[in-house]
């Protein structure tokens, strides 16, 4: 049968629509469009994330075992991994690159590929975690790998555990931002990091004693983990040892450190005689030193003191983690001590107490440099870009003032956090006895008058609010809740929503808060910008004088005159007017204790003086420059309560409301808003809006009878249409 040229056509056709179809899905790879319709765009990148990764000029590869086919909501986790690596890859295809490692369960079958991906995953410090499943109706147990490394030259960064979505685009862009700043501060480093293991020999005579197995092998392991992470830090890292035991062996210079050192008695029985060792391990750049403890002492009851020798794989992160805080990869931000302030880092063997802020300590060394300062002992660095005062009590002398303000005039950025009142427990009454109730006294550190020179005041006074967290009273005393007054609760409405990175916090709470009061005249005066940050609700009342904090006291005003709104925290951000304009310049204090005296001139010094005095005129000379009289752009944020960071509001992950809000004041502080605006993007708590009684009985009464109504009268219509048709055609066909 011959082919006609109508069937030739038909196949000509069929090619042409077959090549468009292909020539679509090439193009589609190139070009396509993605949407985001969540409100936050919790599936898109921030413009941060965009341009962290468009700035990479070196190869990055991410490297993700994740394992596959896990339940919910694990798979759910692995899938907006995926999207989301795809999304940093979409922003520089040539540097980002994005491998998956199929690591298959252990308790499964396992191929050889599997096990050598399992094996990786191990070498770069990924462990399976256990997690809970439910097979038919079963809890069980199940092990997998959910996490990945970063590797940017020869660095490596590590995510080991991923189990929620929650702020994962945070992890990732500050992960490679801290990449590259480790890859510059190493590269820029003038000599090299020198990891001194200090071992005495002697307590390998012990150790078993001690239940220490193989400590005379601890040294040649601790230098292959040395010689191993020098190749990943650009060979800045070498290893030394001292024996203090060895004779001849210099340990000069060892007394400055807080290393551990162990004294034991003659022990007959081992033909051991008294003698003392010591073990830790520095690291060393420079005039800087970071202390590594490599033995803990735990003192167990009945057991007695028991030995803990630092991992092998444990080291390898303490000296990393070490190293990045000893060439400074994070910001600086300075943190005021003495005068009564609270101690950062002040761990309690009682574990956490109300005023320990051991959680904002830790979560702000994942992102920058705390660096103390003594007001009494140095001063404000220049360049510094931000410091925290929390809870001063004592006065501060002018000089101390002075230097605040004038760093403020330099630039740097301030976050208060201060209390209006001092809280007193009564004399002889321990933190856990509750006898008697603390007293509140009004405190004048001299910062209030300083702050209220910028513009704003604190008034001596604590806010309650009816909207306030509520405590399930148990059972034994009734049931029900009983409102704290003192902790109010924040709603979103009250929060400030024109800033991009207080958008996502839907709530708050404060606690033990003051009310802040603007003074108009004084912010005119300068050129600065108040932002009210958060405040009360409208039912909110004040009390001064006498406070008494105890629940069962306290009960809303009668008259409704008392309640009203109450900012309780300001951002003011301009240009700044200095306290001391006009002002002398305040003398430095004269230290008034012992070692002061090695301060003080000497007779023979002060007649020196004199002489020179006498010839020289020092009367000509003049200072000039400096003194700053107006600020450079700068902000102030202020809020009149230091348990806004105590860790009884705070979490340890940085997920809640309120951690959010404190991180991200502080990166705002510090030049960071678009960091704080990805922080808060994906925002679990999400209440609902308030509304009025009679809205809700409004909504309720439709629900219950406006439905039904409407589904009847629904019903009457479509029974009213049928039977007008109805009607309608008999008239038609009984014509």
């Amino acid at each position: 049968m011959k082919a006609t040229p109508r069937s030739h056509a038909k196949y000509i056709k069929f090619g042409l629509y077959a090549l468009i179809v292909i020539l679509i899905n090439i193009a589609g790879i190139r070009l396509f469009f993605r949407g985001d319709l969540t409100q936050n765009g919790i599936y898109s990148l921030s413009p941060v994330s965009v341009k962290v990764a468009e700035t990479l000029t070196e190869p990055l590869t991410v490297k993700v075992f994740f394992t596959r086919d896990l339940p919910a909501p694990h798979n759910t986790t692995e899938i907006y991994l995926r999207d989301l690596l795809g999304e940093y890859a979409l922003n520089n295809q040539k540097y980002f690159r994005v491998h998956f490692y199929d690591v298959s369960p252990e308790t499964e079958g396992v191929s050889e590929a599997a096990r050598e991906n399992q094996q990786m995953a191990r070498d770069y410090g990924i462990h399976p975690v256990q997690i809970q499943i439910v097979e038919q109706d079963e809890l069980k147990f199940k092990q997998a790998y959910m996490g990945l490394v970063m590797i940017h030259g020869d660095i490596i960064e590590r995510i080991p555990t991923i189990t929620t979505t929650d702020g994962l685009e945070y992890q990732l862009t500050t992960a490679i931002q801290k990449l590259n700043h480790k890859v510059s501060a190493l590269l820029a480093l003038d000599g090299n990091i020198k990891a001194t293991l200090v071992l005495s020999s002697d307590l390998f005579k012990v150790a078993p004693y001690m239940n220490l197995k193989h400590l005379d092998q601890y040294p040649e392991e601790i230098k292959a983990v040395v010689d191993r992470m020098k190749a990943k830090t650009y060979g800045k890292l070498e290893f030394e040892r001292i024996d203090p035991s060895r004779a001849g062996t210099s340990s000069q210079g060892l007394d400055g450190f807080n290393l551990l050192r162990l004294q034991w008695p003659d022990i007959e029985k081992a033909n051991i005689a008294a003698g003392q060792g010591t073990i830790g391990m520095l690291l060393q750049y420079k005039d800087k030193t970071r202390e590594i403890p490599l033995l803990r002492v735990v003192r167990v009851p009945i057991f007695g003191d028991q030995y803990q020798l630092t991992s092998v794989e444990e080291l390898e992160d303490l000296i990393n983690t070490n190293i990045e805080r000893l060439i400074n990869i994070n910001e600086d931000v300075g943190y005021l001590t003495a005068y009564g302030t609270l101690d950062i880092g002040g761990g309690s063997p009682l574990g956490p107490q109300e005023d320990s802020l051991n959680l904002f300590g830790n979560l702000l060394n994942k992102t920058y440099t705390v660096k103390p300062i003594d007001l009494k002992e140095e001063t404000i660095a220049p360049g510094l870009k931000s410091m925290v005062i929390v809870r001063p009590i004592e006065k501060m002398s002018d000089y101390d003032l002075y230097q605040i303000d004038q760093a403020l005039m330099r630039g740097t950025n301030l976050a208060l956090f201060i209390d209006a009142f001092e809280e007193k427990m009564p004399a002889n009454q321990g933190p856990f006895m509750s006898n008697q109730m603390p007293t509140f006294v009004p405190l004048d550190t001299g910062l209030e008058e300083m702050l209220a020179h910028y513009g704003v005041r604190i008034k001596q006074a604590v806010v309650l609010d009816e909207k306030c967290h509520r405590q399930v009273k148990p059972r034994q005393q009734g049931g029900g809740e009983q409102p704290i007054y003192f902790i109010p609760k924040i709603e979103g409405a009250n929060i400030n929503k024109d800033l991009d990175y207080l958008k996502n916090i839907k709530g708050l709470f404060a606690y033990l808060v003051s009310p802040l009061e603007l003074d108009n005249e004084r912010i005119a005066a300068q050129e600065v910008k108040a932002h009210e940050l958060f405040a009360s609700s409208e039912r909110s009342w004040e009390m001064r004088d006498r406070i008494v904090l105890n629940p069962m006291f306290l009960t809303p005003p009668a008259s409704d005159t008392e309640m009203a709104r109450r900012p309780l925290a300001y951002l003011l951000e301009g240009v700044f007017t200095s306290y001391f304009k006009d002002k002398p310049m305040p003398e430095k204090p004269a230290k008034d204790d012992a070692d002061s005296s090695s301060d003080q001139p000497t007779e023979e010094a002060a007649a020196d003086a004199d002489k020179s005095v006498e010839t020289a005129d020092l009367s000509q000379i003049q200072d000039q420059g400096g003194f700053r009289e107006t600020s450079m752009p700068a902000k102030i944020f202020v809020v009149a309560s230091s348990k806004m960071l105590s860790d009884q509001l705070l979490d340890e992950n940085g997920q809640s409301p309120n951690t959010m809000f404190v991180l991200n004041m502080i990166d705002a502080l510090n030049d960071r808003e678009a960091v704080a605006a990805m922080r808060s993007k994906e925002q679990r708590f999400n209440p609902l809006a308030p509304t009025t009684n009679s809205t809700k009985v409004l909504i309720k009464s439709f629900n219950m009878v406006g439905l039904p109504i409407l589904v009847v009268g629904f019903g009457l219509l479509v029974w009213w249409r049928r039977h007008a048709r109805r009607k309608m055609i008999q008239q038609i066909f009984g014509q």
